[in-house]
């Protein structure tokens, strides 16, 4: 990733702090926030590739999203949600039903095909009030989405039974829950359609999937990106693992293109001097917001391979064995407490999420010290407040997820343990 980007990144600085504009449709958008700079963080915040990431190690086989049948390979989930609503012909007077405790890149293609983003509640453990969903539906409402938070998978088969009973389209969304499965069918398997962020789990720089075991996706044309998009997504990925110490004979072979990178996107621009599209989604750079320019191209060659290749047997033992070292770790400790009391089986986590009784200055002191940390909901939509879910307003504010993929080294989460519990007793109210 290129350096002014990984600066970006780091502060989170995504557009100026307050109420912007989605650039396509002119719709406003959360505040975004506004930090120091942090450093780069000491330990990968999301898989980065390793020859490991091939390894079977004789784990069982572990279902996923994959596994439902007709897949389209996008760029990021945000584009396979627009997909989806355009699927399900949603338009001007459609409303979407959406959980109040989001991210803007799910409201963002909601507002992008004209529709009307509805906000329902969830109870403090994530899950869908479905009462307040039946008191929210009207003629316009189309489509429930529903989301499969930190990798725990919501009642699936009862929420299939409520949209069947109303009318209701389901779009299940599966960004943080590739692996898994609920009643012994695998996530994505329940909405009419679902999609996933293949990025959060598996080495790679971009990639998202749309997929229905419900209806054709024939109709979904996809194309490539370009050259420069399928060279930079699989250097991007290798400098990624390059950059925390993996894979250092591939580097060192590799040193005369990675030196000569920026000769060879100039080069690559200069083909098209005329084109305003970005190289690369904005997904994929550390921003939250939706450019359709990318809704018919498919995901990176390199992106595709890594998900035939990467061993999802190891990846699921592997997150479950990192996300309970953490939580046998922090429990007990003051001013905190894990989301989910327990890591039932067939769940596989994208990140550790912590409840935390002081989160400012925790993360604060995190952040600084190089922690991979993630605040998922941090800056909720507009007019998203406690009198539309009290749950996602404190769940927004007070929830820190920590890294548990597959590519930690043993020394790497050893370390991270270290400074969260220096930083929870250190913040913690006096007794």
């Amino acid at each position: 990733m290129d350096m002014h980007v990984k600066q970006m990144v780091n502060r989170a600085v995504h557009h100026p702090a307050g109420v912007g504009q989605d650039a396509a449709t002119g719709a406003a958008l959360p505040p975004s926030p506004v930090y120091p700079e942090y450093p780069v963080a000491h330990a990968p915040v999301k898989p980065v590739l390793s020859l490991a990431a091939f390894l079977k190690r004789g784990a069982p086989p572990v279902p996923s999203i994959l596994d439902v049948g007709n897949a389209k390979l996008v760029t990021s989930g945000r584009i396979a949600i627009a997909l989806a609503l355009r699927q399900m012909k949603v338009g001007p007077g459609d409303c979407v039903l959406v959980p109040a405790f989001h991210c803007a890149s799910m409201i963002e293609p909601v507002t992008w095909a004209g529709a009307t983003p509805v906000f329902y509640r969830i109870k403090a453990d994530t899950s869908v009030d479905l009462d307040d969903v039946a008191a929210k539906i009207d003629a316009s409402v189309k489509v429930m989405m529903v989301t499969n938070y930190f990798g725990f998978p919501q009642d699936l088969s009862a929420i299939r039974a409520f949209c069947d009973n109303r009318g209701l389209l389901m779009l299940e969304d599966c960004a943080h829950c590739f692996l898994g499965e609920q009643q012994g069918r695998p996530v994505g398997s329940y909405g009419d359609y679902a999609i996933a962020s293949s990025m959060k789990f598996f080495p790679i720089y971009e990639g998202g999937m749309l997929v229905s075991a419900r209806h054709s996706l024939a109709g979904v044309a996809l194309r490539s990106g370009g050259v420069g998009f399928e060279a930079k997504a699989a250097l991007n990925a290798l400098e990624d693992s390059f950059e925390y110490g993996r894979l250092g004979l591939v580097k060192a072979l590799l040193w005369l293109p990675l030196a000569s990178k920026d000769l060879l996107w100039r080069a690559i621009k200069a083909r098209k001097p005329s084109a305003t599209q970005s190289m690369v989604p904005g997904s994929s750079e550390g921003g939250f917001s939706f450019d359709p320019a990318w809704l018919d191209k498919r995901s990176s060659l390199f992106s595709r391979w890594m998900l035939k290749l990467v061993s999802r047997s190891r990846m699921g033992a592997v997150r479950r064995q990192n996300y309970l070292k953490l939580a046998a770790a922090l429990v007990g400790l003051p001013g905190c407490r894990p989301l989910f009391a327990t890591l039932p089986e067939g769940v596989f986590p994208w990140v550790f999420p912590l409840i935390t009784d002081y989160p400012q200055p925790v993360f604060h002191t995190l952040k600084s010290q190089g922690v991979p940390i993630i605040r998922f909901g941090e800056y909720l939509w507009p007019g998203v407040d406690a009198t539309v879910c009290f749950n996602s307003v404190e769940l927004s504010r007070r929830v820190m997820s920590f890294s548990c993929h597959q590519e930690l080294r043993d020394g790497e989460l050893d370390w991270m343990i270290i400074k969260i519990k220096d930083a929870l007793l250190s913040h913690r109210s006096p007794s």
